[in-house]
């Protein structure tokens, strides 16, 4: 009997955490098909009634730059998650979560060899491969940064497969670059500045969502390895090395969210001025859009907001969890309707 009963349990435990697993990658695909379904059908709701006309195929192209924005997230929140782990002392000396820094660089590779096709076809989605005029990419200043992110997602690759997988920042950094020259055009009056905001926008927005998705695989690592002895009274599955991590990166956080905010509220300005934002808002889809982007922020930065004072009770500072993978998921929709954002025409031409 004695030996037949921790079997069972260790059994009935075993099935409990493959349901477990198999709610939450159910739980997963159907949140990834409700991104997806945003930058396919939120042009349509967007442009209703404003007058205004899209791109050809902009539907298929917010879905292509939310995915290129999202295999950016991953790789830069995994080196910065690292590298604070690395500072936190009493950290347990487990192997990290496996990186999806591989899986995103495919996938981004996979998004910006489509935006170049399409800019191979001169902004128009291509139908066979003979609209395709590749060696026009290297003849216009579009072509030149969509290859170069290509390139990039491919290096990125290589990095991330290397024994230096730290290398990954510098086609990284080529990313968001070429993401900030391809939003400013030459001829946009003082381009520079814009394309300065962007980087710096696209850099610390990554680095906030990337950036909490890793310390929170880097938690469900950590607890499996934390000894019991070390845990609070009442902290549940929690550990103190647990908690310092996420205040570094709360306090870091902290500073992403204002530099996001100020450069957001910058750029905003410079395509809308302040006496026209208002009625802008709701009559473009440019300002509906961006009106859809600031409320899920402000939903993220009440979450954040909840976490950090959850961090800060004695009893159980590891409840901060909660409401951060609420803010993951919704830092998830917000990288997917800034996809929707780039794709829609904006209110003023420069």
């Amino acid at each position: 009997m004695t030996l037949t009963r921790p079997t069972a349990d260790a059994a009935d435990a075993g099935a409990a955490a493959r349901r477990q697993a198999t709610r939450r990658a159910l739980a997963l695909l159907a949140l990834v098909a409700v991104a997806a379904l945003i930058p396919l059908l939120g042009p349509r709701t967007a442009l209703t009634g404003t007058g205004e006309a899209a791109a050809p195929g902009v539907a298929g192209i917010a879905l292509l730059r939310a995915v290129l924005f999202a295999a950016l997230c991953v790789p830069v929140g995994e080196l910065f998650a690292a590298r604070l782990a690395r500072r936190v002392p009493g950290a347990p000396r487990v192997d990290a979560p496996r990186s999806w820094a591989a899986y995103a660089a495919v996938a981004g590779f996979v998004a910006a060899l489509g935006l170049a096709s399409v800019v191979a076809t001169g902004n128009l989605l291509p139908r066979h491969l003979a609209d395709l005029d590749l060696g026009g990419l290297y003849a216009s200043r579009d072509g030149r940064l969509a290859l170069l992110e290509v390139n990039a997602f491919a290096v990125a690759w290589f990095c991330a497969r290397s024994r230096r997988p730290g290398t990954q920042v510098w086609p990284l950094a080529a990313v968001a670059l070429a993401e900030a020259l391809r939003a400013h055009p030459a001829a946009e009056h003082t381009a520079p500045t814009g394309s300065g905001l962007t980087l710096v926008h696209v850099t610390c927005a990554a680095l906030w969502a990337g950036g909490l998705l890793h310390v929170l695989r880097l938690l469900r690592s950590w607890r499996a390895a934390e000894p019991a002895d070390v845990v609070a009274p009442g902290a549940g599955e929690g550990s103190p090395a647990g908690a310092a991590l996420l205040g570094r990166y709360a306090r870091v956080a902290a500073v992403l969210f204002a530099a996001i905010t100020a450069t957001g509220v910058w750029s905003s300005l410079r395509r809308m001025p302040a006496g026209t934002v208002m009625d802008q808002l709701t009559t473009t889809a440019y300002g509906r859009t961006l009106l859809a982007k600031v409320l899920l922020v402000a939903a993220v930065a009440v979450l954040a907001l909840c976490a950090r004072l959850r961090l800060r009770s004695a009893r159980d500072p590891l409840g901060a969890r909660s409401p951060a993978r609420a803010e993951v998921v919704a830092l998830g929709a917000v990288v997917v309707v800034s996809g929707l954002l780039t794709a829609l025409p904006l209110p003023i031409r420069w």
